[in-house]
């Protein structure tokens, strides 16, 4: 089968190939990347040494880019969007054009080029935000959308247009919503690495308000393997939420990290709060077990101790990325119209 991940040298794309080119060693992937700041081509680099995965340069709101790497192609798995709410709450423009309406110019040639497949990542912060106390209400799959920041309202918006080619068109399509991920290859400025690498670099790690922020963490891996199993077996026009029931407040968060690097509380620095600050996701994942099977395996602890011995063991991963280094050197990769 030929695949299609967009968004492959970021975060939960890189891990995804490494996950699928294992698991499926017969199937042709390749990854249409646009290589903006979150963006690594070292993350996938012996997938691409190994020629197991192919490399498309381009930006998924270009028609033409995105109408070549889906040629041909029968399963896409669309990964490539804007993802930092920070980011989104100091410059909302991106967002749009790239989950917006990158997201429709991909459906667009999804639809031309007759894609039988076409699987969307999307969020949990789509359904906005739960009350931190008071009640055990966690996120169905019928929610009603209420999503709360520029990043959130981009990423409803696209999974809208997805439905919208479904019902229309006819365009085969599923959507996952997935909680807050951990795990190797993660951008430093998101929480986790962020925690880690400032602490291995002996400095104080800052969180948002009084830290009490919840949200339900699930390791990278986990979630691949449900992106594995939606993609094959997931019904057509259904969503699936992808969550690990392990809500931990972001102060719970630091000090698990902590705790793994043997460091205490005192590296810790409050900050002032983020603009609507979402108080607490929570995702009811149990009709995607009923169906496909699929459960995560790696508890909440012992993920985050291994992701704190992935970033201590790969320096030379994380270092070029953090502020004031210098720019890493990006290979160049294979134009995404000479596919």
């Amino acid at each position: 089968m030929k695949v299609l991940v967009t968004g492959g040298a970021g975060f939960i794309g890189a891990n995804l190939l490494h996950l699928w080119s294992a698991r499926h060693p017969d199937d042709e992937l390749a990854t249409l990347d646009a290589l903006t700041y979150a963006g690594h081509l070292s993350s996938i680099q012996p997938l691409l040494d190994s020629g197991r995965v192919r490399f498309l340069r381009g930006d998924i709101a270009d028609p033409d880019a995105a109408r070549d790497a889906l040629r041909g192609c029968e399963l896409v798995v669309h990964l490539a969007a804007e993802s930092h709410v920070d980011r989104s709450i100091s410059g909302p423009a991106p967002f749009l054009r790239t989950n917006v309406l990158g997201t429709g110019i991909l459906l667009e040639a999804a639809r031309l080029e007759d894609v039988t497949r076409f699987h969307h990542v999307s969020t949990d912060e789509v359904f906005g935000s739960l009350p931190l106390e008071g009640t055990p209400e966690r996120f169905r799959p019928d929610r009603r959308y209420d999503p709360r920041s520029p990043y959130s309202a981009s990423k409803a918006a696209a999974d809208h247009l997805v439905r919208a080619y479904h019902h229309t068109y006819g365009l085969p399509v599923t959507i996952s919503n997935g909680g807050n991920n951990y795990g190797p290859f993660q951008d430093p400025e998101k929480l986790v690495p962020k925690a880690i690498t400032r602490l291995l670099a002996g400095r104080t790690v800052p969180i948002y308000g009084d830290g009490r922020n919840v949200r339900d963490w699930i390791h990278v891996r986990d979630h691949c393997e449900a992106l594995d199993q939606i993609s094959h077996r997931g019904r057509v026009g259904s969503t699936y939420l992808v969550g690990a029931d392990s809500e931990r407040s972001n102060l719970d968060l630091v000090r698990t990290i902590l705790e793994s690097l043997g460091l205490g509380m005192e590296r810790i620095e409050f900050v002032a709060d983020r603009p609507g600050h979402d108080r607490r996701y929570a995702l009811d994942a149990s009709a995607t077990t009923e169906e496909l099977g699929w459960r995560p395996s790696i508890p909440f602890t012992e993920g985050i101790h291994q992701t704190v011995a992935w970033y201590r063991a790969h320096p030379d991963w994380w270092g070029p990325l953090l502020p004031g280094a210098d720019p890493p050197r990006v290979p160049s990769g294979r134009p995404a119209s000479s596919s």
